[in-house]
């Protein structure tokens, strides 16, 4: 009784751990502020204003993928130095938040 009871336990545990190892993925989108979201989704003169005017003020940087407005975490002045651009960022996604291990702008196509 005391093996299939340690067996069961030993189970859950690396179920659990499963559940919680992430990977890193590749997101591609649009850097905007949390204040305007996706109301600006691609580059222009005008947005990019904006959304540093809005950073100014202290909204965070977001980015905009697919229609989705993602929170990213970790470092600000990276992805801050590439407001109101097309964006390749890695990182972990955890439901509407990414932690950014980088982010590069995309080239011009």
């Amino acid at each position: 009784m005391k093996l299939n009871a340690l067996a069961v336990a030993g189970f859950l545990t690396l179920g659990a751990l499963g559940l919680s190892a992430q990977s890193s993925q590749t997101v591609s989108g649009f850097i905007s502020d949390a204040h305007c979201g996706s109301m600006h989704s691609s580059p222009s003169a005008e947005a990019t204003k904006c959304i540093k005017g809005c950073m100014k003020k202290g909204s965070d940087p977001v980015l905009v993928s697919e229609g989705k407005v993602y929170k990213l975490k970790g470092d600000e002045s990276q992805v801050k130095a590439l407001a109101g651009k097309n964006v390749t960022i890695n990182g972990t996604v955890e439901g509407d938040t990414i932690t950014v291990t980088s982010v590069s702008a995309q080239k011009a196509s």
